[in-house]
C-alpha cells in the first residue's frame, strides 16, 4: 500500500500546518518530527539531530544516518559507506541497507501518526538489485489507512546511490492502531 504523499486523516492536520507545542505525552514520531525542525533550520542542526539519532537508537546509528528531509509521512536519509558498514566484496553490506530502509520507513510513518495510535513493524522483506557504494539515500512516503481498526499495511522504501539507481527496495509490514 505505497502511496506518492501523506492523505490527511480526520484527526491529522495537514502537512502544511505548524506543529503544536510537543509536550511529554506525544508519541515518540512526534518527538522526533519536533526535534528536527527545532535543530535542522540552525548551523550544525543537521549533524546534532544525527547525534540524537544514534545515542536514542544505537543499531540504528551504527549506520550513521544523515537525515536530509522530515515531515508527517516522508523521510529521506543517507548513509556513507565506510569501512564498518562493508562487506567482504567491497560495497556496503545487505543488513546496513535493510537497516536504512527500515529506519527511513519508520522516521516516515511514526512522524504521520497522530497522537493516540501506534505502528510496529512486524514483517519486512528487502530485494537487492545492484552492488550499494559510495553514498546511498532511502526515501520512504506513507499514506495513512483507517487507524480506527488494528490492521497490518505495507510501505515501501527505496534506496538509491549517487547515480540515482536503486540499489535496494524495502517492504516493510506495520501493524497499525489506537494505542492502548
Amino acid at each position: 500500500m505505497y502511496a506518492s504523499g501523506v492523505v490527511a486523516h480526520d484527526s491529522l492536520q495537514p502537512a502544511s500546518a505548524p506543529s503544536p507545542a510537543v509536550g511529554r505525552g506525544d508519541s515518540a514520531g512526534q518527538r522526533l518530527l519536533a526535534l528536527w525542525r527545532r535543530l535542522e533550520p540552525v548551523p550544525g542542526g543537521r549533524w546534532l539531530f544525527g547525534l540524537a539519532v544514534r545515542w536514542t537508537i544505537p543499531y540504528t546509528g551504527s549506520v550513521r544516518p544523515r537525515v536530509e528531509a522530515l515531515q508527517p509521512g516522508y523521510a529521506r536519509i543517507s548513509i556513507r559507506q565506510h569501512r564498518a558498514i562493508e562487506q567482504h566484496l567491497g560495497s556496503i553490506h545487505a543488513v546496513a541497507l535493510a537497516n536504512l530502509a527500515e529506519f527511513t520507513s519508520g522516521a516516515a510513518m511514526s512522524t504521520a501518526l497522530p497522537a493516540g495510535y501506534r505502528g510496529i513493524v512486524t514483517r519486512m522483506s528487502i530485494e537487492y538489485l545492484k552492488k550499494a557504494r559510495g553514498t546511498v539515500t532511502a526515501e520512504a512516503r506513507t499514506s495513512l489507512p483507517d487507524l480506527s481498526v488494528e490492521a497490518e499495511h505495507e510501505f515501501v522504501s527505496e534506496v538509491r546511490d549517487a547515480q540515482n539507481a536503486v540499489v535496494a527496495r524495502a517492504t516493510v509490514t506495520w501493524r497499525l492502531g489506537p494505542a492502548r
